[in-house]
């Protein structure tokens, strides 16, 4: 397993699975396995990018705009 992998796997769920598979399943799609994991990993880069801005902005409030 890479070290980008096992990355991945250590980190814990900002999401709610079942309300995602919910809205997904609300549009007539279906959701595979690893599409949660997936939707997942770019949660926390939307996060890491609005933490980056924010510090650039000296700041220390993470604010809607970052996003």
């Amino acid at each position: 397993m890479s070290e980008e992998q096992n990355e991945t796997t250590s980190k814990e769920s900002l999401i709610v699975t079942s309300k995602v598979k919910a809205y997904i399943k609300s549009k007539g799609f279906m959701t595979s396995g690893d599409a949660i994991e997936g939707l997942n990993e770019e949660i926390y880069r939307l996060i890491d990018r609005a933490c980056e801005r924010t510090s650039s902005n000296k700041r220390t409030t993470v604010r809607s705009t970052d996003f």
